[in-house]
């Protein structure tokens, strides 16, 4: 794809998605195998590959343009590569319109694309940015829309533990984490917001 193409393509994606339309963004495949009480449902997801770097805080530049770069043309075969949904972090909220997930220990992942995990992912070129496999794993999520502060946040996660806490769907493998499928400056009652954790009786 022309690299000019390329970031029309990506800006038009971001500015869809202020409200609410995601359809161009690629998703992680999954399947709900068991619907709770409250709106949680129980998640069986696909394996995937992420490239991810560490990172020193929710709002780290260096790590997000590491990342980015890798998509841009930093890898092996200096190719584009497109942006999926949904961002996800742990405990804190990243302020970006593109998918990444930020663990509890500091590193920050965008999810490829299942086109370029199939004709074989490139490897990273830039120091400190790497590829990493995730095995299909079971989630329990909880859905809501509006803003995603870190009241709102807390709030859905005991919603969904207690909702767990009620149910025999295996035992939570880490605590809960939080996914966003929008920036933060689109319309809030029309944002994807989920809150979820892995469970170990997670799909082989």
């Amino acid at each position: 794809m022309d690299k000019f193409l390329y970031y029309l393509v990506t800006f038009l994606e971001s500015a869809l998605s202020v409200v609410g339309i995601r359809a161009t963004y690629e998703e992680p495949r999954y399947a709900v195998v068991e619907r709770l009480e409250r709106g949680v449902e129980i998640r069986d997801y696909e394996g995937r590959v992420a490239v991810e770097t560490d990172a020193r805080g929710q709002q780290d530049g260096e790590a997000f343009g590491r990342l980015f770069r890798y998509i841009t043309g930093a890898n092996g075969g200096a190719a584009r590569i497109a942006m999926t949904t949904p961002v996800e972090t742990r405990g804190r909220l990243i302020a970006m319109t593109v998918p990444v997930e930020q663990g509890a220990a500091g590193t920050m992942r965008f999810y490829l694309p299942r086109k370029v995990v199939e004709a074989g992912a490139p490897e990273p070129t830039e120091p400190g940015v790497r590829l990493a496999r995730i095995p299909p794993e079971r989630l329990a999520v909880l859905r809501f829309s509006g803003s995603a502060t870190a009241e709102a946040r807390e709030h859905q996660s005991r919603i969904l533990t207690e909702v767990l806490g009620r149910a025999a769907v295996g035992k939570p493998a880490r605590p809960p984490f939080f996914m966003g499928y929008d920036p933060p400056f689109s319309v809030p009652f029309l944002r994807r917001n989920e809150v979820a954790v892995r469970l170990q009786s997670a799909k082989t």
